[in-house]
């Protein structure tokens, strides 16, 4: 169960989970499931290498499978499609790893760290899942942007080389740094849980709220694989 936060609203179906707008403080909406079948059998036939590996309809359909594990896999179909049918560039993914951002710099870029999304046009991103370790988000009250705090921003405006002006804004923006987020002293993370479906909102033009802060779950190596529906 996600944490109860004035930024998150419980929906009923998909249709309210797309449909309904984002006003006032929430900047997410999860649609809470619990679902049956075996998804870790799914993940465990799967020919997947090290990192991130798509899959898609066909090959899921390839798979041989017990009941439990058929039961995953026509849901994760119904998925794909539910949103596709939306108009939602869905995909459907096995994570063992994601790259880590191992350049030097004040702030790592990866999406271990807390951030947002961002799009040039009007977008939420969705995301589900199904097994391994779920995606944390942490409340914008609870959190400030990195490139705020006076340290981090005097490190990279030493890295930048110029004055705190509009070409430093641009700096900050063309390598992402103003998308992270460091959480505040006692700042509590909240948990997606398997089987939600989430709808999250990101920076935008004329967004009319603050995009949700989250990140992927910070996992040891050799930690059982996510399988991570987003869109």
């Amino acid at each position: 169960m996600p944490a109860q936060s004035h930024r998150i609203r419980i929906v009923e179906s998909c249709e309210e989970l797309t449909a309904t707008p984002f006003v006032g403080d929430v900047n997410a909406l999860c649609w809470q499931r619990q679902l049956p079948g075996d998804f870790q059998a799914i993940i465990d036939q799967l020919q997947t290498d090290a990192g991130i590996t798509s899959i898609d309809e066909d090959d899921l359909r390839t798979l041989t499978l017990d009941a439990a594990g058929a039961i995953a896999r026509e849901i994760l179909c119904a998925d794909l499609a539910l949103l596709r049918d939306r108009g939602l560039a869905a995909t459907l993914d096995c994570i063992t790893g994601y790259p880590r951002d191992t350049a030097a710099g004040p702030i790592p870029t990866d999406v271990y760290s807390f951030h947002v999304d961002r799009a040039p046009v009007p977008a939420d991103t969705y995301l589900c899942t199904y097994a391994g370790a779920s995606s944390e988000g942490l409340c914008n009250d609870l959190a400030m942007r990195r490139v705020d705090d006076p340290a981090t921003r005097s490190a990279l405006l030493r890295c930048y080389g110029g004055a705190d002006d509009a070409g430093f804004a641009d700096y900050l923006r063309d390598h992402h740094y103003d998308l992270h987020y460091q959480a505040l002293p006692g700042a509590q993370p909240y948990i997606f849980g398997c089987g939600n479906l989430w709808r999250i909102a990101i920076a935008t033009p004329q967004s009319p709220v603050l995009p949700c802060i989250h990140r992927a779950p910070l996992t040891p190596p050799g930690a059982p694989a996510r399988l991570l529906l987003i869109a």
